[in-house]
């Protein structure tokens, strides 16, 4: 394909694990030739951004890929009595500085932005510059999930609250193009079985040996190393194939960004959006990884006429409607001389025109 001139620049959006989508999407755009100039993402697209700008994408795909829940739980770094949420997430963060560097953002050699929210005062904070690891993990710090971080006198929380795909970020960088990836257009799908709040169904015990991969196994585990200390968090208790409180709390963010980012990209729109299928993958399903990098180079391939138009479009100046010559002013004009320049054209000399008139003949 041929190069391109115009900054490009790649808004990645919030979407916990479907965020792994984002390797794909990166991956395969590079196969085809479009190298970003600037990356900027929320959440887990901050955290995606954030690995390539440091150059460490194949690696860290071949990482995720091999991860298993029980894995997640080590890396969330689970602290029961934290104050602002359930985990630290100081083992994932050390695992990035250790194998990638903690390079300041103002030093990579890509422009990069991290989305987070201010959590006392609602405002979007662009994070770019400093430590990138401290700018992500403020980025991806789901409520009542990941504990705050806290920079200056703020408290900062996901970013994916008030700006879910960072699009006007890439406007204000520069871009001339902005290829968006939106994770929340699909949402989860509801259950295969509801039962009424009303039947009462007897919840089977789970031993640990028979717990296996899936992101069901993964949230009972820690629901039951909670229950010792509180109510099982995971489940409904006593109500059958009712969601549990993570689930429900996980879905209703769900809802909320995808609201949010049909408001801010209707009025912000990227040239291309990219959606993947990921109803499939739950918000917990890091083990399935491998399928949402997949379905990332998958949507690239699907939409690739959308992509090669507008980068296209953006190179070719000639096809942008010319911009408007502004008219020449002329200096304002007297009133009244314009009522005596009206006079002037149609009796140039008012006395010769009285003294034209045909006088009486006088009798001699």
């Amino acid at each position: 394909m041929a190069d391109h001139k115009k900054r490009i620049a790649l808004a990645l959006g919030s979407g916990s694990a479907r965020g792994m989508a984002h390797i794909g999407v990166i991956q395969r755009l590079e196969e085809r030739g479009i190298k970003p100039d600037i990356v900027c993402g929320t959440s887990a697209g901050a955290l995606v951004a954030a690995v390539y700008a440091c150059g460490k994408l194949d690696h860290f795909a071949d990482w995720v890929s091999g991860l298993t829940n029980s894995d997640i739980l080590h890396y969330m770094d689970i602290r029961l009595l934290a104050s602002g949420g359930v985990a630290q997430g100081g083992r994932l963060i050390d695992f990035f500085k250790k194998n990638y560097g903690n390079p300041n953002i103002e030093d990579l050699p890509l422009r990069y932005t991290a989305v987070a929210t201010d959590l006392y005062r609602g405002r979007e904070t662009w994070l770019q510059e400093g430590p990138i690891w401290d700018a992500v993990r403020a980025s991806i710090a789901i409520p009542g999930i990941l504990v705050p971080i806290a920079q200056g006198n703020h408290w900062l929380v996901d970013g994916g609250l008030v700006n879910p795909v960072p699009v006007s970020v890439g406007r204000a960088l520069g871009a001339e193009t902005i290829i968006a990836v939106n994770l929340n257009s699909d949402l989860l799908k509801p259950p295969k079985k509801i039962t009424s709040v009303n039947t009462q169904e007897p919840e089977p015990e789970i031993p640990d040996e028979a717990l296996d991969d899936s992101e069901f196994s993964m949230l009972s585990r820690l629901g039951q190393s909670i229950k010792g200390a509180a109510t099982n968090l995971w489940s409904s208790g006593d109500k059958a194939q009712a969601p549990g409180a993570l689930n429900v709390m996980l879905s209703a963010i769900n809802v909320m960004q995808d609201r949010i980012t049909r408001s801010r990209m209707a009025g912000e729109p990227a040239d291309v959006t990219l959606s993947p299928r990921l109803s499939h993958v739950g918000f917990l399903e890091f083990s399935r990884a491998a399928d949402a990098i997949e379905e990332g180079r998958a949507v690239v391939d699907r939409l690739w006429p959308e992509i090669e138009y507008a980068l296209e479009l953006a190179d070719d100046d000639h096809r942008r409607p010319p911009e408007p010559e502004e008219p020449e002013l002329q200096p304002p004009l007297d009133a009244s001389k314009m009522v005596s320049a009206t006079m002037e054209k149609v009796h140039p000399d008012p006395k010769s025109a009285i003294g034209d008139k045909a006088q009486p003949e006088q009798k001699t």
